[in-house]
């Protein structure tokens, strides 16, 4: 919450984005998956949703849909599991000078399948 409430209080011209690593806990993907949760209520009740987005890593990331080897997983791998803070008006002017960011998450997987399948 400490974090949270820095980012939202801090002007974005000073402090734009926040990480938190945590190199000695939520060490198993489950655990971490479930402070998520904890995480997302919290956004709630401060009433940060819409404000700030949570993007979240892990070294054992893994989309529901997937199968554990698959090199999708790894967009969202890190060498320690974080949690990356941003401000949504951030993403908004990215969205804005960027164009269609949704296509960004399936090239990504794209291009790492394509990558992983020619090793």
């Amino acid at each position: 919450m400490e974090e949270l409430s820095f980012l939202k209080n801090c002007r974005p011209s000073v402090i734009e984005t926040s990480f938190l690593i945590h190199p000695y806990l939520l060490t198993q993907f489950e655990d971490y998956n479930e402070a998520l949760f904890i995480i997302y209520d919290l956004l709630l009740k401060e009433k940060l949703d819409g404000i700030i987005q949570v993007a979240s890593f892990h070294p054992h990331y893994q989309f529901a849909d997937s199968k554990v080897n698959d090199p999708a997983n790894r967009t969202n791998q890190s060498p320690y599991p974080m949690l990356h803070f941003l401000r949504e008006a951030s993403i908004s002017r990215a969205i804005d000078s960027y164009g269609d960011t949704s296509v960004i998450p399936t090239r990504n997987i794209s291009l790492l399948r394509k990558l992983y399948s020619s090793t």
